[in-house]
């Protein structure tokens, strides 16, 4: 974005440019021997490959050239020469930034082929299942004409169907199939019930959104069990609407910590009078805690929506009700009481992992995205990726404007409305892009209610998306949407729309991270179509009063509300950019956070999942029952047969194994809810969960072992045969598979928590 006229650079910034134009020039550099590469395609392409060396630049040249005729008789796509670069690109190694509307879908199947011709199976992970089946179907004619197989998975798919599926050359799925997938398979009572996806080459879609904006959200596989229940919950739930914010609690600017002041926890403390809010009665507290960061923290239409009598969480990354995502239970039965909502049924929780662990799972690891270089130096750290900056086809021709920042928000709103309108008269089509279901049905309203007819594309309404966004290039049409990461679908404009100027793209208010702002930009102007970008801000925008509270005022406003760009106004006309800038720093901390927070029981888990392996076939299952307990497994023995006996070692071991760590997980799940409260005590909460943690762990192998000797012998013995199915009914059965948000109340409630301390140490 040009900086704004008239403003002086702060040193940061000037710093910002030297780091990038070095960056394009490193980024150049990589790219210029893959340039050799498409450069050095035959014109006339080779016969189909039956196999690619990717390392010989020969070779690479030859597949190139024959993948693109493949696709252009088969799929009636000619690639564009930046689009065989970047294949060559990801084929090297390299995750790729291609901007919006320039085809990575197509770069993406070229590359998989080329992987699937080293031998190697390959998976292409999609924001949603939509997509995943979209494109497998789309490149299936590509990958049949070069040989090779493609199939998608499903959520709706059984155990046969999945199998088949990833018997394929190259298998599309989504993020989190993939993640279920995995867990079942790790949850897997004997080796046939495996999906048998080889985890070798995954090509992530939106990689920036998923490898960092949902790494913090795990994926969960859960059996039914009972509802969690909380005598407090609904008395606590009418209790905190009682308080009064500002002298009974505070919100932090952030909204992600929500504390009692002094004058609140004398309340608390004379209202329940015989409670020990820091002892005994500690368990009260972190109920309130909860309570109250539902009533205050979490908004309506904003976080979550309710419909049939359910709390849906919409996701923040890609405005989407997901509809098997939940808090954890505590935060879940919170909100469910300020709603006064019935509790959704109980879960236990069998097994999860986060993002992180899955990728990790495979030898290579490549991404793309429109996004990608924003983000380059954290998928650097985190996982290895190497990002390259792929031009686009043709120069573009969006322009984007510096952002329009208002004093307040009906100055904003006024100057929307006007936009809107006066781009409508000339027939161009407009995009408005808000940031939460609330905020886009309150602008369509005020639109309509002005006269200016417009389509809404919000949560509520997703299922619908695809149609509604491959209409919004359409002339003078207005679309109304929120997030629009990871939407799969191109908004085209149509000719009479591209005389008119393309699309326009107006953000009403900027988005908490910079490469949001991006995504939403590229909406415009694809392969080379005329389009401009804009975002009306003002200064009571979420992001600015979370972000930056204590900002200066403005020094000179013009009639409309508008703040004037002059020197007087140098430190106010920064204030979004700041904002933005401290955002970003807090979702960085988030995500090492919940990293530290899962570490020890990533570590846990891959021991337990190592010796679960060895005890799936063979006899060591009964070897480890047998060094355990040899007396009872011998008097076992002499009333069954040995096969029988192993398989009956082998079934009790795995289900005791899996019990013991659900049991673990629920036990790290409670002890998160109320661990920054160990502040109190002067111990750090992180320090201490680990501990803890470790120390519970220690114990797991001994009653893990006792639990399957126990089983073993209850097990009815008929007619000398062990009843192997009353062992097997003692493995849960996995019936939802969801995902939960990580409970970020630690590092919030930690500063709460010293907050408290030091009230408590003053009235000592």
């Amino acid at each position: 974005m040009a900086p704004n006229p008239g403003v002086i650079l702060p040193l940061t910034s000037v710093a910002d440019r030297l780091r990038e134009s070095m960056w394009r020039s490193a980024n150049d550099k990589r790219l210029k021997r893959l340039q050799r590469v498409v450069d050095a395609m035959p014109e006339n392409p080779p016969e189909t490959p039956t196999s690619l060396d990717a390392t010989s630049d020969a070779e690479l040249a030859g597949f190139l050239a024959a993948a693109g005729e493949v696709a252009g008789r088969e799929v009636g796509l000619d690639p564009f020469p930046n689009q065989y670069l970047a294949a060559a690109a990801l084929l090297r190694g390299f995750s790729i930034e291609l901007a919006t509307g320039e085809g990575k879908t197509l770069v993406g199947a070229m590359a998989a082929a080329g992987w699937a011709l080293e031998g190697r199976h390959v998976h292409v992970l999609t924001a949603n299942d939509y997509l995943a089946a979209r494109d497998a179907d789309w490149m299936g004619p590509l990958y049949r004409g070069l040989g090779l197989t493609c199939a998608a998975v499903q959520a709706d798919q059984d155990l046969p169907a999945r199998q088949t599926a990833y018997a394929a050359d190259i298998t599309y799925s989504s993020v989190a199939e993939a993640g279920f997938d995995l867990l079942r398979d790790r949850l897997a009572a004997r080796p046939g019930d495996r999906t048998g996806a080889r985890r070798e080459v995954v090509l992530v879609d939106e990689a920036d959104a998923v490898l960092l904006d949902e790494a913090r959200v795990p994926l969960v596989l859960a059996a039914d069990a009972e509802p969690h229940r909380d005598e407090h919950a609904l008395a606590l739930a009418a209790y905190v609407r009682g308080l009064e914010a500002g002298r009974d609690y505070v919100v932090a600017p952030d909204r992600r910590t929500v504390h009692l002041t002094d004058d609140g926890l004398r309340r608390v403390e004379d209202d329940h009078p015989g409670r020990d809010l820091f002892g005994t009665d500690s368990e009260f507290l972190v109920s309130l805690n909860l309570a109250l960061h539902a009533h205050a923290a979490l908004e309506r239409d904003v976080d979550y929506l309710v419909a049939d009598d359910r709390v849906w969480l919409v996701s923040g990354s890609r405005g989407r009700v997901d509809r098997l995502q939940r808090w954890p239970d505590g935060l879940q039965l919170a909100v469910e009481a300020k709603e006064a909502l019935d509790t959704a049924p109980g879960l236990q929780v069998l097994d999860q992992l986060v993002i992180a662990e899955l990728v990790g799972g495979y030898d290579k690891l490549v991404g793309m995205s429109a996004t990608m270089r924003a983000a380059d130096e954290e998928l650097e750290s985190l996982y290895g990726l190497q990002v390259a900056v792929i031009p686009s086809h043709l120069p573009c021709r969006r322009t984007d404007h510096p952002t329009r920042l208002h004093a307040t928000s009906e100055h904003r709103d006024a100057a929307l409305a006007d936009l809107v309108r006066d781009s409508g008269k000339r027939g161009r089509p407009v995009l408005v892009a808000t940031q939460s279901v609330r905020e886009s049905e309150r602008i369509a309203d005020l639109l309509r209610g002005l006269g200016v007819e417009c389509v809404l594309l919000n949560a509520r309404n997703a299922t619908e998306e695809a149609a509604i966004i491959s209409r919004a290039g359409e002339a003078g049409r207005v679309t109304v949407s929120t997030q629009m990461a990871g939407r799969g679908t191109d908004v085209v404009p149509s000719p009479e729309a591209v005389d008119a100027g393309g699309l326009l793209v107006v953000g009403v208010g900027r988005f908490p991270s910079a490469r949001l702002d991006d995504q939403l930009r590229g909406r415009a102007g694809r392969q080379g179509d005329p389009g401009e970008s804009v975002f009306l801000a003002s200064l009571a925008d979420r992001l600015v009063t979370d972000n930056d509270p204590d900002h200066p005022e403005p020094a000179v406003v013009d009639g409309g509300g508008e703040v004037e760009q002059c020197r007087a106004n140098r430190r106010v006309l920064g204030v979004v950019d700041h904002a933005q800038r401290v955002s970003d720093g807090d979702q960085r901390n988030l995500r090492w956070l919940s990293w530290r927070y899962g570490e020890l029981l990533r570590r846990q888990r891959a021991h337990l999942v190592e010796v679960r392996e060895t005890c799936l076939e063979g006899p060591e299952a009964l070897d480890r029952l047998a060094e355990h307990a040899p007396e009872e497994v011998a008097e076992l023995d002499e009333r069954v047969g040995e096969d029988e006996l192993e398989e009956g070692a082998r079934l009790a071991l795995v289900a005791a194994l899996d019990a013991a760590w659900s049991a673990h997980l629920g036990h790290a799940a409670e002890l998160r809810e109320g661990i920054h409260l160990r502040v109190l005590a002067r111990e750090d909460p992180l320090t201490e969960f680990e501990k803890e943690m470790g120390a519970a762990y220690q114990g797991l192998s001994g009653r893990i072992l006792d639990d399957a000797v126990a089983a073993l012998l209850e097990a009815p013995v008929v007619d000398g045969r062990l009843d192997l199915e009353s062992l097997g009914s003692r493995i849960p059965s996995a019936t939802w598979a969801y995902t939960v948000t990580d409970n970020e109340l630690g590092d919030d409630f930690t500063r709460m928590g010293r907050a408290l301390r030091r009230r408590i140490a003053g009235r000592g």
